[in-house]
């Protein structure tokens, strides 16, 4: 958490809310948290630019600055937050943007996890080259997808989350993606027949979009940077529903671990298999 949907819900967020603002003073408790340049270099840079567009690749958030340009990534429970500046800053906020309308653009994260990299413009495409990451759900080839599936043994779900097969998918929504297609989270990923690479390639793009369409999945701590909780946690068919009955045949759903990631699914209906080609 945060995934694809959620991450997107941000960028809208702060799209709204700071589009155009100017950095006219920073704050910086954590230095950890800025992967490059020094934390002297970033704040010497980041004073007087403006803001100029927001993109998203993946899990990623692409703030642009102008001649600069931010890859920001959350990881477990970061949050991009605009607040007045009178507002007290908590001791989980680790960046304080004030910008030229007497707000702030503040990091807060309670593990510390998430990285900011700052870098020209010009280098952007080299940046996200750099994080090689597979298309985004929608946009999958389903002869490609079917293929890279051949070359792997590991469980399907592993072959999901794998941000360089395909971006943006994090635990959520591979259990609810397996669980529309009927495939066992932990059906090897050469085993699955063609028919069901392309239900995945299919429910991949519905499953994501649907998720975008309800502002994401709010689990725990995620709120978008209106500080808004997303929706679609309400009609999650299996993440988080350990003990409680299929949506489809009534039978208790049953929580394993697969990569040691909390996993969810329907023994009757997501069988473990060995499936013909």
């Amino acid at each position: 958490m945060p995934e694809l949907p959620e991450v997107d819900r941000v960028r809208q967020g702060l799209e709204d809310l700071v589009l155009g603002a100017r950095v006219t003073g920073l704050s910086l408790s954590w230095p950890k948290i800025i992967d490059q340049p020094s934390p002297e270099e970033f704040e010497t840079i980041m004073l007087g630019l403006r803001l100029e567009g927001l993109g998203r690749r993946g899990k990623y958030l692409i703030f642009d600055w102008g001649e600069w340009a931010w890859i920001s990534h959350l990881r477990m429970e970061g949050k991009w937050l605009v607040l007045p500046s009178d507002q007290a800053v908590d001791k989980h906020t680790h960046l304080v943007l004030q910008l030229d309308d007497g707000r702030d653009l503040r990091y807060h994260d309670v593990r510390k996890f998430g990285r900011i990299r700052l870098f020209p413009k010009a280098q952007l495409d080299e940046e996200l080259a750099r994080l090689n990451l597979g298309p985004e759900p929608w946009d999958l080839d389903a002869d490609t997808f079917y293929q890279q599936l051949q070359r792997r043994k590991l469980a399907i779900k592993l072959v999901l989350l794998d941000q360089h097969v395909v971006a943006g998918i994090g635990n959520i929504y591979a259990d609810e993606i397996l669980y529309r297609a009927r495939l066992h989270p932990e059906q090897p990923a050469n085993t699955v027949s063609r028919i069901k690479s392309n239900r995945l390639v299919h429910y991949a793009g519905k499953v994501i979009e649907e998720a975008m369409a309800k502002g994401g999945t709010t689990i725990r701590s995620y709120t978008d940077a209106l500080g808004h909780s997303g929706g679609f946690q309400q009609t999650l068919n299996a993440y988080g529903r350990a003990g409680l009955p299929c949506p489809r045949c009534q039978t208790p759903m049953k929580k394993i671990k697969v990569g040691q990631r909390g996993t969810t699914f329907c023994p009757r209906c997501q069988v473990l298999k060995k499936e013909r080609r």
